[in-house]
């Protein structure tokens, strides 16, 4: 699994759950907070979505520091279980 395959299924996640919140094109840069309507219960569903996905967890402190979509593929591949 690549940092690339993890921001495109997040991509997918984000507009298959939240795409009303969704106001342009989605890139590494995307800064969630302020540049998509994404609001914190979207947030919330798309992280759990992309951790039970990767089989990730991402500790609660680390929640806050994210801010780009890039940052959510930082986050889901450090804290990816390694395949079995």
């Amino acid at each position: 699994m690549t940092r690339d395959d993890v921001i495109a299924r997040a991509k997918k996640v984000i507009m298959d759950n939240v795409p009303e919140m969704i106001t342009g094109e989605l890139t590494e840069e995307t800064r969630l907070n302020t540049e998509t309507h994404i609001d914190s219960m979207g947030f919330i569903l798309v992280m759990a979505k992309l951790e039970g996905e990767f089989n990730a967890h991402v500790p609660d402190e680390e929640w806050m520091k994210i801010v780009t979509l890039g940052d959510v593929a930082d986050a889901i591949m450090r804290h990816m279980e390694p395949a079995k």
